[in-house]
């Protein structure tokens, strides 16, 4: 038996500690390293996990990109190359879990809603532009579920979209502004409140009460965070808002995506895990699109590429329109405004809106024998631009203004 002070069989290393076995240190570290790898694959396996459950929620529409390529040479070529224009369909179709509530199951859809959102090539703004659901317009041949094809007609703009549904309402939208529509995304009642709740609800104002039993709507005036079903209620809402007109609701629903902007970039959401999962679940499981975008990565570049968008650059308008003349309850453009703001989409040139003003004004300035156009006179502003030249010269017209609105804006409505 020898002593501690170096002598073999010691257990004691001189003037220290006991030191542990070599083999035991040997044990600890790989014990460590294979947690450290487990750990590692864990959330490796987590992640793979989420990625691919978020990645298998999207419902890819390939029926109608099969349609649009069969029409392709009657489509309007790309003008801006690296800009994006995409058609956002709000269906009101009842079937579906969690849709029967609003009415019966006919077996038919309309577009409830429809926007035109252009993002331009620098991605540095957003216009987003409501297409008014009875807009009269040339509706298409179309491939109905059954197979069969309608006719060419002339008729209200959400028709389209029960005829021949995603790819009948591109042509239409299409043959109407002569811009090439890149992707779509379809959603229904039940998406559109699972994203609302996603991010913890949207604060809306009001200037007076609501009462509405068929919107399922009853809030009082003033600033209030609108959970899902009361923002389904307050988008969809007529005859209790307002005038009871498809033009005040469109402009309710610009007032609610600008808020819905602002509250998903004011939070941070885009930025936060714990905050984006639920809101991606949400949008993945919930809407149908077009083959370009039904991946979790391809949404992620579009989404990548506009959240550093300011709040006072998402523009919200609607297409310059008044009622129809054969009809006052059914719409049409307004020309050549309408023209003029479909052109600025097609070639990527900025569009500059104003805000409304108030209607007691507005009134009170208005013609006799006209009625007031959502479009502001962008008719005039050229006609003025061009009035101020001297014989044959002309000057470059100043870029027309419309009436709108931004995501910065949180007026009461």
């Amino acid at each position: 038996m020898t002593d501690s002070a170096g002598i073999p069989g010691g257990t004691d290393a001189a003037g220290g500690e006991p030191r542990p076995p070599r083999n035991r240190r040997r044990r600890l570290l790989r014990w460590t390293g294979l947690g450290l790898v487990l750990l590692v694959l864990a959330g490796a396996a987590t992640g793979w996990w989420l990625y691919n459950k978020l990645d298998g929620n999207i419902t890819e529409d390939t029926s109608a990109a099969a349609e649009l390529e069969r029409y392709e040479r009657d489509r309007p070529a790309p003008l801006a190359t690296g800009a994006r224009n995409i058609l956002l369909i709000g269906s009101d179709s009842r079937s579906g879990r969690g849709n029967s509530g609003y009415g019966q199951d006919k077996g038919t859809q309309r577009s409830d809603t429809t926007i035109l959102l252009h993002l331009p090539k620098d991605r540095r703004s957003a216009t987003a532009v409501s297409i008014p659901r009875d807009l009269m317009t040339e509706i298409p041949s179309c491939l109905q579920p059954d197979g069969s094809r309608t006719r060419v007609s002339f008729a209200q703009f959400n028709w389209a979209f029960q005829w021949g549904g995603a790819a009948c309402t591109i042509r239409t939208a299409e043959k109407l502004t002569g811009i090439r529509i890149d992707h779509h995304m379809v959603i229904d009642f039940r998406g559109f409140k699972r994203m609302v709740d996603a991010v913890g609800g949207v604060e809306v104002c009001l200037k007076a009460p609501v009462d509405d039993v068929q919107a399922k709507l009853s809030l009082p005036a003033g600033r209030q965070t609108l959970r899902g079903e009361q923002a389904l209620g307050f988008v969809r809402a007529r005859h209790s808002l307002g005038n009871g007109s498809d033009t005040e609701r469109m402009e309710r629903q610009q007032q609610f995506l600008g808020s819905l902007v602002k509250k998903v970039q004011s939070n941070g959401v885009l930025l936060n895990p714990a905050r984006l999962y639920p809101l991606l679940d949400a949008a993945t499981s919930s809407v149908t699109t077009d083959p370009g975008l039904a991946s979790l990565r391809s949404m992620y570049e579009l989404v990548r590429g506009v959240r550093g968008i300011p709040t006072d650059r998402v523009t919200f308008l609607t297409v310059p329109r008044r009622p129809y003349s054969p009809d006052p309850n059914r719409d049409e453009l307004v020309e050549p405004d309408a023209t003029r703001l479909f052109r600025q989409l097609r070639e990527d040139e900025p569009v500059t809106v104003t805000a409304p003003q108030p209607k007691a004004s507005a009134q009170a300035t208005a013609p006799a024998t006209a009625a007031p156009t959502p479009a502001a006179s962008a008719s005039e502003a050229i006609s003025e631009g061009n009035s101020t030249g001297e014989g044959t010269s002309t000057p470059s017209a100043p870029i027309p203004t419309f009436t709108g609105t931004t995501a910065e804006n949180t007026e009461c409505r």
